[in-house]
């Protein structure tokens, strides 16, 4: 029976994008967020359907889009650069087999990535794209925070739609997603148009806010705390009242503690006795380890090169005084060296390192960086427009950069240098770039051709300018 109203629900979607065709990007990535073939028992995850539906956007763009209104950017062409790089260290990788398997799934999000931007020509694509980016993660967010307000949740217990743990499924991305799509939400309610902001809008955001704040509780993941903190400075940057805000959400957090799981509250104090925790001590032994392998190969070893370290760590110090507490003598427990094998490295910034090298991590640092401040700049020129069709434009900046901003951070400890979420962040950034550049130009030019068509208009009146050639 679910299987009928995933296809159906699918099929409903397809038939309308032949009619619109841009909304078989839409279609793409509902399917690449919330991956209904892997919820289904045997109908759709039998048959290709991302391939199918990403030709069918391609297609659509080719035969029915205006493409005089395309730009292609220069982050697009580091995108290129960077896909072209990876495919040359996938043949030259460490672990052939794992590399491979990895390529598979990267290719198709940095391809769509960068044909996405294309797309993007009006305001109301833009925020049809965020909407759906919102609303996709959203059937993730609210099940897992329905569940986290019922049971609580738990670290690697909290199910989504399905008991998987790959992409948006795994506990500390969904975490960081949940916190970072936060400011397109409260720029949806403000500014959206698909769904004008009334009051039913704003109650659903701030519910659907409220769920994005349970996620990283429910999952216990740390990654999500960081998250938040790093929302509530963001948040914060262009207050009024900031210090009013900063004791408001302060007060709002040390009352909140008492009904926190307490598996959550102990596992937030491993943040700070980071050598307690064998997760946090395993991470630092690997980044170690990824510094001394690309000393010695500064080009990378290819996707997944992490499975063939071998890291050591210690414990013991903050082990002995734990045991001490339970009442345990420490001389009848071994808590020396701990040694463990292919860990993975659990950061971006490492997981590009390893596996691209120097090289890759610079434009990969380029793509992402560059678009922090390019929304840093369309901010700043759209924040005071006194034209009312641009008052959109410098909080859509800001939004995208605060999300952008929150995965960067995020991404110290999660290993999602390829995420496709977060590829379409930088593809929506993208858009509202060129379509921002392609209207200035435009406003250049209007004035010029209003005084020719003036011009051509006065020689076809009765006594006007004859013609140079009389």
């Amino acid at each position: 029976m679910r299987d009928l109203v995933f296809v159906g629900y699918l099929l409903a979607l397809l038939f309308i994008a032949f009619k619109r065709p841009f909304l078989f990007t839409l279609v793409y990535t509902y399917i690449d967020i919330v991956a209904p073939q892997r919820l289904s028992y045997f109908m759709l995850n039998s048959v290709p359907v991302s391939l199918i539906v990403f030709a069918l956007a391609f297609l659509g763009y080719l035969v029915s889009d205006d493409k005089k209104d395309s730009r292609f950017s220069i982050r697009q062409g580091l995108m290129v650069l960077l896909l072209i790089y990876c495919g040359y260290t996938t043949i030259q990788a460490v672990s052939p087999e794992a590399a491979w398997q990895k390529w598979d799934w990267v290719w198709k999000s940095m391809i769509f990535a960068i044909f996405l931007p294309l797309t993007l020509r009006t305001k109301l694509r833009m925020e049809a794209l965020a909407l759906f980016m919102v609303l996709c993660a959203a059937a993730l967010i609210i099940t897992g925070g329905i569940k986290t307000v019922i049971s609580g949740g738990g670290y690697g217990v909290l199910v989504l739609l399905i008991d998987d743990n790959a992409g948006l499924y795994e506990g500390s991305i969904i975490s960081m997603v949940s916190i970072a799509i936060i400011p397109l939400i409260l720029w949806l309610a403000k500014y959206g148009t698909v769904f004008p902001p009334d009051w039913r809008v704003k109650i659903f955001s701030l519910c659907l806010i409220f769920a994005c704040l349970l996620i990283p509780i429910g999952t216990r993941a740390r990654t999500g705390l960081v998250c938040m903190a790093v929302l509530a400075i963001l948040l914060m940057r262009f207050n009024k009242h900031r210090f009013l805000y900063a004791g408001a959400a302060l007060t709002l957090g040390i009352m909140s503690i008492p009904f926190l799981p307490q598996s959550f509250t102990e596992r937030m104090t491993t943040i700070q006795n980071y050598k307690a925790d064998e997760s946090a001590s395993t991470r630092i032994a690997v980044w170690g380890w990824t510094i001394d392998y690309v000393k010695q190969n500064p080009f990378g070893g290819g996707f997944d090169v992490y499975l063939i370290n071998e890291v050591k760590y210690e414990l013991s110090d903050v082990d002995i005084e734990q045991y001490e507490e339970w009442g345990i003598d420490p001389d009848d427990v071994d808590v020396g060296i701990v040694e463990d094998k292919a860990r993975a490295f659990h950061s971006s910034y490492f997981e590009m390192l390893g596996e691209q090298g120097f090289p890759g991590l610079i434009i990969w640092l380029s793509i992402h960086v560059g678009g922090v401040w390019r929304m840093e700049v369309l901010r700043r020129k759209y924040k005071n427009s006194p034209k009312e069709s641009e008052q959109w434009v410098a909080p859509l900046a800001l939004a995208l950069q605060n999300a952008h901003i929150i995965y960067l951070v995020g991404a110290l400890f999660v290993g999602v240098a390829y995420q496709p979420f977060v590829y379409k962040l930088v593809a929506l950034q993208i858009g509202l770039d060129t379509y921002m550049a392609r209207r200035q130009i435009e406003a250049k030019w209007r004035p010029i051709a209003k005084r020719l068509a003036g011009a051509a208009k006065q020689q076809q009146l009765p006594g006007g300018p004859k013609p140079f050639s009389q």
